[in-house]
């Protein structure tokens, strides 16, 4: 039995549907993060999990315990918010030992726990500090000292760091891992920053319009995605429409230009597809097959594809240049990733490349071909 379950739960705001069919195992120690669009549910289940929102229908258990209708008080949960919610008028010791003193624990114990927790977020000696008087990563620090001081089974955290600038939230994530993994707590992480996901977490949990996308590890999440919305929302994505040539053998179509790919196929030929190609599963040449200006796990794969396309420009993003080129009497466009290198050599706007990809980059959204290609094109396009 794993020690956080969800069962069928449903939530319903009147006629709209916040949360629909959700079931999720998580076990002891496992971090899970809910990733998602504004909207999608992410935040409403996890209140429901914390008990400040009741479902509509199915059950929560945690432990083996069910605690659907509990109050929050009664499950033993620790939540951290997104605005910090730190009382003013109560230094930052106080406001650790805030949920002890409600329980009405001794007071030489709630020093010793709030010493210990000041030294677990490097503040210690700040414990005479007000909110006022530190940074908006150190009064996070203090909202995640004040939810574990409780010792709860499974932490709960929404959006923790989306008020912070972008140097902190980096770091402080890695100290929230650090902390999670040392106390080996239960955590369950509401974020729309796929970046945090993919890096802070055991699994994701992927939602849309209050439904799972997916669930799997970050691994699977990024290479994997089990539908056309997982796939543009975790990582860039080019999303280009293609024929079937050949089901069986996986051959399709790109802007009358063969293709392969390993992907499951099904479709009588001209039957349009979407598929899926990741920027940094892209190598870029020149049309001789010499100066290759980015490096990318096809050279040396037999059966690699190769599509002629022309340079449109480059993009310099810090450790990562982008370059934008485009395919086919249409201009289909298709960006292509690769590491900063000083001595790297990419070709000017208009100049003629070859692009190279192996087929298991070519992913197939929704693995069927579809015929009625405007639908899918509308639809992969506003998830971009």
């Amino acid at each position: 039995m794993a020690f956080l379950e969800l069962h069928g739960i449903q939530k319903r705001f009147g006629d709209v549907a916040a949360v629909v069919d959700f079931d999720l195992a998580a076990e002891r120690g496992e971090f899970v993060s809910f990733l998602g669009p504004s909207g999608c549910g992410k935040t409403t289940t996890l209140r429901m999990i914390a008990g400040f929102e009741r479902p509509t229908a199915g059950s929560i258990a945690i432990d083996g315990a069910d605690v659907t209708n509990r109050a929050p008080n009664q499950r033993n949960v620790g939540m951290v918010f997104q605005s910090y919610a730190l009382f003013p008028n109560m230094d930052v010791a106080s406001n650790i030992g805030y949920g002890l003193k409600i329980r009405k624990r001794p007071k030489a114990e709630i020093a010793r726990r709030v010493g210990e927790l000041l030294e677990l977020i490097h503040l210690e000696g700040r414990g005479d500090r007000y909110p006022w008087q530190l940074s908006g990563g150190q009064q996070q620090r203090v909202a995640l000292a004040r939810a574990l001081a409780i010792e709860p089974t499974i932490l709960l955290l929404d959006e923790p760091l989306s008020a912070l600038d972008a140097k902190i939230r980096v770091a402080l994530r890695h100290e929230i891992r650090e902390i999670q993994r040392q106390l080996g707590i239960t955590t369950v992480y509401v974020t729309h920053d796929q970046e945090e996901a993919l890096e802070l977490s055991d699994r994701i949990v992927v939602m849309s319009e209050g439904r799972i996308e997916q669930i799997g590890t970050p691994f699977e999440i990024y290479n994997f995605p089990a539908t056309s919305f997982v796939a543009s929302f975790v990582g860039t994505l080019n999303a280009i429409e293609a024929k079937i040539v050949d089901a069986a053998a996986g051959r399709l179509s790109l802007a009358g230009h063969v293709v392969r790919t390993t992907a499951d196929l099904s479709g009588s030929p001209g039957q349009a597809v979407i598929i899926a190609l990741r920027p940094e599963m892209i190598a870029l040449t020149t049309p001789d097959g010499s100066n290759i200006v980015s490096v990318s796990p096809t050279e040396g794969v037999t059966g690699t594809n190769r599509l002629p396309a022309t340079v449109a420009d480059v993009a310099f993003l810090g450790s990562v240049v982008r370059v934008r080129t485009t395919v086919g009497p249409e201009a289909t466009t298709v960006y292509v990733d690769t590491f900063n290198n000083p001595n790297l050599a990419v070709p000017p706007s208009g100049s003629p490349v070859v692009l190279s990809f192996p087929p298991e980059a070519c992913l197939v959204l929704g693995r069927d071909a579809v015929p009625d290609r405007s639908d899918v094109l509308a639809a992969a396009e506003a998830m971009l």
